[in-house]
């Protein structure tokens, strides 16, 4: 069955939500609406409507030009078994020591290589993306370096696959946290299915907000691959809850952005200690000061 998507843009945060809230009255009525923040410095905010039935374009237009939006892009989605498109695209990612794959690749895991296994269906950080990638690349480094994380915490943590490879290359246990619920769900299926049962434990958090991290606080290592905004937000948090002389890795940055996330983390008490760009972000490697 064919699908539809109406997409648009707009300035402002309550111009677009509610332009997202109007869209629930269409007629068909969209199965689901997405209001963003375009995360490219423009103050852009993006709003769209997924369809099981063509969308009225009349009603569209006539939403788009009551709250001030351009014309909506409405595009027929093609029908897709998106897990089979996944295991036929997302070939297998190496960075450094680590080398994640599907279980439809598990035959091509090298010998010499630490395996993370992230199945189709949660394909969100799979190494693919320059974000993910960027961050086991900076693990990799510090591993490299002779650091060795004791008490390590990945916030933010999607499919936990930063945390996983923490787990893989320390013996301590590793504490992954995420706001949303699903995606600790996603987060504690990829822990079991890489066997590491009581070796990662993921917890819903906004940051370092649970018991169980703010308990096991300061750490010597945090990942946060999220986004410019929320990382500027965790910046006290992080200078709080990273101890003297340990580290942190940061993505979910575009490259024009970095420069501003490294201001403010130099603010909070960190020096920069790599830096590295692939195709559109930016993963820092950060120190506290001792």
């Amino acid at each position: 069955m064919p699908t539809w998507t109406a997409l648009t843009t707009l300035d402002g945060k309550d111009q677009a939500e509610a332009l997202g809230a109007a869209m629930e009255n269409l007629i068909p009525e969209p199965t689901g609406i997405g209001v963003f923040e375009v995360e490219d410095d423009s103050g852009l905010w993006e709003v769209g409507g997924y369809f099981t039935e063509e969308p009225d374009a009349a009603g569209l237009a006539l939403l788009s030009t009551m709250h001030g939006a351009r014309d909506f892009t409405v595009s027929e989605l093609p029908e897709v078994d998106w897990v089979a498109h996944v295991k036929r695209e997302l070939a297998p990612v190496e960075a450094g020591r680590f080398f994640v794959y599907g279980s439809h690749d598990a035959d091509q895991l090298p010998e010499d290589k630490i395996g993370l296994l992230i199945e189709a269906a949660m394909a969100f950080g799979t190494g693919h993306h320059g974000t993910t990638l960027g961050c086991l690349r900076a693990l990799d480094r510090l591993a490299e370096g002779g650091f060795a994380g004791k008490n390590v915490a990945d916030i933010g943590c999607g499919t936990a696959v930063l945390a996983m490879a923490a787990a893989r290359i320390w013996p301590e246990p590793v504490l992954a946290g995420d706001i949303d619920q699903v995606a600790v769900d996603v987060a504690r299926a990829n822990v079991a299915a890489n066997d590491l049962d009581g070796r990662v434990t993921c917890v819903e958090a906004a940051g370092f907000d649970a018991p169980a991290l703010r308990d096991a606080a300061p750490f010597d290592l945090v990942f946060a691959n999220i986004l410019k905004g929320p990382l500027i937000g965790l910046a006290p948090d992080m200078g709080a809850s990273i101890q003297p002389g340990g580290y942190a890795i940061l993505s979910g940055i575009l490259n024009p952005q970095a420069d501003e996330v490294i201001a403010v983390y130099t603010r909070n008490g960190f020096n920069l200690v790599h830096r590295e760009e692939i195709v559109d972000w930016t993963t820092l490697t950060l120190q506290r000061e001792p």
